[in-house]
């Protein structure tokens, strides 16, 4: 059953396969807030009397066993239907006659799927706000940990300065309350309600929309019925946006992880149950779950691209193309919250490497502290500069003085508690 299907007409097979393409996987996504959005609407109907109250309570009823239905998984899409508004409609229609008819009365699929993906969007947010937070507190939980370890820090992949694992875990803490902020800027363009705008043109019936608004929890409604419909993929694009910066985050650090993984600079490691193997080469540990971290945020880090490219030039009004967001959007959410989990599970059993400045090769880290020194006992900096240079040319440079970094965000000044600050402020609601 189609819900705009006429008695005289029919479209063919290949047309409705080409038209309707993978939106039934995602719809079992939406169900849930399909049934949302309809009991806000059905309640709506019977406030503004358009629907007798008899009927609602039973329409009510049926779209709460629908919604339990879904909840323990017992729900699937039908062959004959051709989305999830479909069905439901279908279902409450088999259940109820005549009064499962009545609940498509002032609105359309247009604003029914637009107040469906932004229930959902908002929902999978704080999902990723939950998981980008236990990240947080782990980053910083193991730089408190590690504060005390030093590690060569680089420029131009050339050993530049010391650095501490302490710096280098607090570092990607800071980065993701950055990301919390953009998060958070998506979520409060979720949170808007396109309920009632119908095909972008408002109804005639008298639709009580700050009804719906406030029944379904959203901050505000899309007041220009035009535009609720116009926010269709501009919301999606905002949301990628914010993936996107979460990967940007996840994939450098993964690229650190597999880096220092490495032989050759061998400053962590991890269990073997995290890692995996060669089949011809018996030593191998391989950090194939970063690689893959890595390798999945940066395509997400495409996603922002794809969705301004699928909308760039479109009029306004509703448009099918916004039938693409879907699958372009949804299955880098599920990306982005499994690589988040598997960040947080390595990290957790990460081993970090003590005394590795000791290393000779690594002597040359410390240029700036004897130049830093030199000035401190009243030598002009160029003149410092020009001695150390000349000390490492030849070949006399040696270095056993003490690490005194103080300053803010310093190795020996984390700023931990005022980092928490920043990500609290990033992570309100309001």
């Amino acid at each position: 059953m189609k819900l705009w299907q006429k008695e005289s007409t029919s479209t063919s097979a290949q047309i409705e396969q080409f038209t309707v393409g993978r939106d039934r996987e995602f719809d079992l996504l939406l169900a849930p807030y399909d049934v949302q959005g309809s009991l806000a609407h059905v309640a709506m109907l019977e406030r503004v009397g358009l629907l007798p109250a008899d009927e609602y309570r039973l329409i009510r009823q049926e779209l709460e066993n629908i919604l339990l239905e879904i909840q323990a998984g017992h729900f699937s899409l039908r062959d004959d239907v051709e989305d999830i508004h479909s069905q439901i409609e279908q279902m409450l229609t088999e259940r109820l006659g005549d009064a499962g008819k009545k609940i498509h009365s002032g609105r359309s699929r247009n604003d029914q799927v637009a107040v469906d993906i932004k229930l959902f969007l908002r929902a999978e947010l704080l999902d990723i706000k939950k998981r980008v937070l236990d990240l947080f507190d782990l980053l910083c939980h193991k730089g408190e940990e590690h504060k005390d370890k030093l590690m060569p820090g680089y420029t131009h992949l050339q050993l530049a300065m010391p650095s501490s694992f302490g710096l280098w875990f607090t570092a990607y803490a800071e980065s993701l309350t950055d990301d919390m902020s953009l998060l958070m800027t998506a979520w409060h363009m979720t949170d808007k309600n396109p309920l009632g705008s119908g095909a972008g043109y408002g109804s005639s019936f008298p639709l009580d929309r700050l009804y719906t608004t406030e029944l379904l929890g959203f901050g505000s409604p899309h007041y220009n019925s035009i535009y609720a419909q116009m926010s269709r993929g501009k919301t999606e694009r905002f949301v990628g946006v914010a993936l996107a910066s979460v990967a940007a985050s996840l994939s450098r650090l993964s690229m650190d992880a597999c880096l220092y993984m490495n032989q050759n600079f061998g400053f962590i490691s991890f269990p073997d149950w995290l890692t995996t193997g060669s089949s011809i080469m018996p030593h191998k540990k391989n950090p194939d779950v970063f690689e893959l971290i890595r390798g999945k945020c940066n395509r997400i880090q495409s996603v922002p691209n794809e969705l301004a490219l699928l909308i760039g030039n479109l009029p306004s009004g509703y448009h099918r193309d916004m039938q693409l967001t879907k699958e372009i959007l949804f299955p880098a959410i599920e990306d982005l919250k499994a690589c988040l989990e598997m960040a947080v599970l390595m990290l957790q059993h990460i081993i970090v490497k003590d005394h590795i400045l000791d290393e000779e090769r690594y002597k040359y880290l410390f240029t700036v502290e004897r130049v830093n020194d030199l000035v401190n006992e009243g030598v002009p900096f160029r003149d410092a500069y020009r001695q150390v240079a000349a000390e490492v040319e030849s070949g006399t440079f040696s270095y056993a003085g003490t690490i005194m970094h103080t300053h803010a965000g310093s190795i020996g000044n984390l700023c931990i508690s005022e980092i928490r600050q920043l990500m609290e402020r990033a992570a309100s609601m309001r």
